[in-house]
This record gives C-alpha cells, sequence and structure tokens, in this order.
C-alpha cells in the first residue's frame, strides 16, 4: 500500500510541475489517504503481533 501511496505522490508532484492543479491535487488527497490506511494497518497488526505473542507465551 505505501508503494501506491509512492506511485500517487510521485504522479503528484508531476502533475504540479506540469500545472494540473486539480488532477496534482487529487492524486496528493488519494496518496495521503492511502499512506494513512497504511500507517493504521501497521499499527493495527503490530498490536495484534504483540497481544497474539503474550497469549501464547502465557505472559
Amino acid at each position: 500500500m505505501l508503494k501506491w501511496a509512492l506511485i500517487f505522490a510521485v504522479v503528484a508532484i508531476i502533475a504540479a510541475a506540469l500545472g494540473f492543479g486539480g488532477i496534482a491535487g487529487a492524486a496528493a488527497g488519494i496518496a495521503k489517504f492511502l499512506f494513512f490506511l497504511a500507517v493504521i494497518g501497521f499499527v493495527l497488526f503490530l498490536a495484534l503481533g504483540i497481544f497474539a505473542g503474550r497469549k501464547l507465551t502465557g505472559r
């Protein structure tokens, strides 16, 4: 997902450099959404991994 966020960020930078403001804004918005979605997924899976590890080891 971070790969797609990076791709959209690059598209936004190129579109902004070429003067396509609407496309640049939309691509930047999509990139921001995907980045935060990836961060939320990372934190969620990190918490699940910690709690599952504690359950298996009995701590």
